[in-house]
């Protein structure tokens, strides 16, 4: 049950709340909207209320707000039937009623197309800020409810100094934090905030030393690289095992505590990390603690695309499917003001690294391998609805955040697309031609369906190449 409701939340809510938004702009501009669906495909609910009929329909991975135009044409492709008159024997025949429910002509002033550009500008708009207001009031809301996760130590655990930042290397594994950019501290968290907040150096002082670091210079590293370059330290014990993920399959279990790999003592998260990073496919022999017995487990860690850091070259390492404890973090509970604060730093960093990704996939500095599709985003709701609700909202405010960012892209069918058509045309005085337009949907219906196939392969051909070696062996 939690594998079919969980992705339905997550899939119905984000794309609920976007549709929502084109809707009640449409309504508030005196456009006529005559369907709002979620999702595409038979209908599962359907009901008239006022002069718009509200659908939920089999598919959950999109919907629509059906707005009357001059090209129904056009958007009848995309968005399910053109709006013509029905038959005056049909049972959803309505004589008082406008086309599609009616006799009854659409007013000029009705159509989408009879509004001003500022008015159409707001409706495109409007889903895309709804889907940002969503990121804000679940980060708002898990502020108040869950509080602020803090890791009240200062200890280094993880080094991994990018090409461009050799001065972080004089940060050691084991370096007790005092200051950072001369700023007391006292958990992991102040350190984060410290770092992110560098001007042109981020000072760290620890009991050995003060380290140096430039930041932002041309070829040098960014904050988010230092911030992607050192971690706090964390014991070795495993947190998340994603199903399907070769830490499950080998029989790996959360809370599992890995003592040694092919018998070399580990003491950290990071030293964990590091060799399973350099072990792609290779058999590795862990040593685990389970409810204080130890045992032995083979596993061989998936080789899976990663972006370097300061470089952005792509190159193959090991994963193995596994998180870390978070049992160093505590909670402290925040305020009304605090938790509005921490709700607009969250949707900020969350569309910051979307941008980020974005900007990178557009450079090549990051694989489209590592791109997620409907697959991937429903494994990822299952598991994050398992580890409880703050992940399975995390996930949501994360996608949400998403849709919002990608929707501006300038392709034609989505709302950056539309936003830019819209511009233009009112630059050029008048409507496009029908070949241009024809060309225009052609372009943008051909770029969504080779994105939607990059990412179904991502999510699927693992599958694939597990049946093919099953297929194997039975031959053999």
């Amino acid at each position: 049950m939690l594998a079919i409701l969980a992705p339905i939340l997550v899939f119905g809510l984000v794309i609920f709340v976007h549709e929502l938004g084109h809707f009640l702009a449409a309504k508030a501009m005196g456009v006529y909207a005559p369907r709002f669906s979620i999702g595409f495909g038979p209908s599962l609910f359907r009901k008239r209320w006022g002069e718009t009929e509200y659908i939920l329909a089999a598919l959950p991975l999109g919907g629509y707000v059906r707005m009357a135009s001059r090209l129904d044409e056009d958007a009848a492709l995309l968005e399910g039937g053109s709006e013509t008159a029905p038959r005056a024997d049909s049972p959803d025949y309505d004589p008082n009623a406008m086309i599609p429910f009616g006799p009854l002509p659409i007013p000029e002033r009705r159509l989408f197309e009879s509004k001003p550009l500022p008015a159409r500008l707001l409706i495109l708009i409007a889903g895309v800020s709804m889907n940002v207001l969503l990121t804000f009031v679940i980060g708002v809301g898990l502020a108040l409810h869950f509080g602020r996760a803090v890791t009240p130590s200062r200890i280094v655990g993880r080094v991994v100094p990018p090409p461009n930042a050799p001065a972080l290397a004089q940060l050691h594994p084991g370096d007790t934090l005092v200051a950072v950019n001369g700023h007391r501290i006292t958990t992991w968290e102040d350190v984060d905030q410290n770092i992110a907040t560098s001007q042109d150096t981020v000072v760290f002082q620890t009991t050995r030393g003060v380290v140096r670091v430039p930041v932002g210079a041309a070829g040098g590293p960014s904050v988010e690289d230092i911030l992607a370059s050192i971690d706090v330290h964390r014991p070795p014990v495993l947190d998340t095992v994603l199903p399907g993920g070769r830490a499950q399959e080998a029989g790996l279990r959360s809370r599992d505590s890995v003592v040694a790999i092919d018998g070399q003592p580990i003491s950290s998260w990071a030293e964990l990390v590091a060799v399973v990073n350099r072990s792609p496919e290779r058999v590795l022999r862990f040593t685990v603690v389970r409810r204080g017995q130890a045992m032995e487990i083979n596993v061989a860690p998936k080789a899976t695309p990663d972006t370097a850091l300061g470089t952005h070259e792509v190159r193959t390492v090991g994963k193995i499917g596994a998180g870390p404890w978070n049992g160093v973090t505590i909670r402290e509970p925040l305020g009304l003001g605090a938790a509005i604060k921490r709700g607009a730093s969250t949707t900020w960093f969350m569309g910051g690294a979307i941008v980020d990704i974005v900007k990178r996939l557009v450079t090549r500095r990051l694989s489209v391998r590592q791109l997620s599709g409907p697959v991937g985003i429903t494994q990822m709701s299952v598991e994050a609805a398992r580890s409880g609700l703050e992940s399975l909202f995390g996930l949501i405010a994360l996608l949400s955040i998403n849709v919002a960012i990608l929707n501006l892209l300038p392709i034609p069918i989505l709302d950056g697309g539309q936003i830019l058509i819209n511009v233009l045309e009112s630059a050029k005085g008048k409507p496009f031609s029908l070949r241009t337009r024809e060309y225009i949907l052609r372009f943008g219906l051909l770029a969504i369906a080779l994105l939607f196939v990059v990412v179904m392969y991502n999510d699927t051909h693992s599958w694939f190449a597990r049946l093919a070696s099953w297929v194997t062996k039975l031959r053999g």
